[in-house]
């Protein structure tokens, strides 16, 4: 296994890994919604809930972007 094939299977994985962060963030928060909208969690948990789902947006995002970075300049 040579040296690019290492560095491909990395950026694969942190690639799969925003995703799976992407996806899992949107349905929480969609259920963490649904549920404050139903009076079954206080609102300031969906407040914590839309705070967390920008923070791992952001987090994904800024993972997104480097992996970009290091392809593009491959």
């Amino acid at each position: 296994m040579s040296e690019d094939d290492g560095a491909d299977r990395s950026l694969a994985r942190q690639q799969r890994l925003a995703g799976f962060v992407i996806a899992g963030t949107m349905l929480g928060w969609l259920l963490i919604q649904g549920a404050g909208a139903q009076g079954m969690i206080p609102v300031r948990f969906t407040f914590l809930a839309d705070f967390a789902a920008l923070a791992a947006m952001v987090w994904a995002l800024v993972v997104t972007f480097r992996v970009w970075r290091k392809r593009r300049d491959r």
